[in-house]
């Protein structure tokens, strides 16, 4: 594990989406950062936001999560496939810490 990097990723996901629902989906991206081999620090849930515009014309506001992580790239790969195929995130960003 020689090639751990920090990093944090800011996730937002669809507003109508339930409480348990929304700690469910917080619960799924950690363990896909845990099952791919990285470690997360520190997870803060932001809560309910107002978007700066409109996603898919009908989403003004949105669930936010904020994770930091320590991964190599095939976590990275996976995080990223994650967030990708799943319809209920309508935004994510992977930045790299320094």
């Amino acid at each position: 594990m020689k090639d751990m990097q920090k990093y944090e990723t800011l996730f937002a996901v669809r507003p109508d989406m339930t409480e348990e629902e929304v700690k469910a989906m917080v619960e799924k991206i950690q363990n896909v950062i845990t099952s791919n081999g990285g470690k997360v620090e520190e997870v803060d849930e932001w809560g309910m936001k107002k978007l700066a515009y409109k996603i898919n014309n009908k989403y003004r506001d949105a669930y936010y999560t904020l994770i930091n992580f320590e991964a190599e790239k095939p976590c990275l790969d996976a995080l990223n496939h994650t967030f990708r195929i799943t319809e209920d995130i309508i935004r994510d960003i992977i930045v790299k810490r320094y």
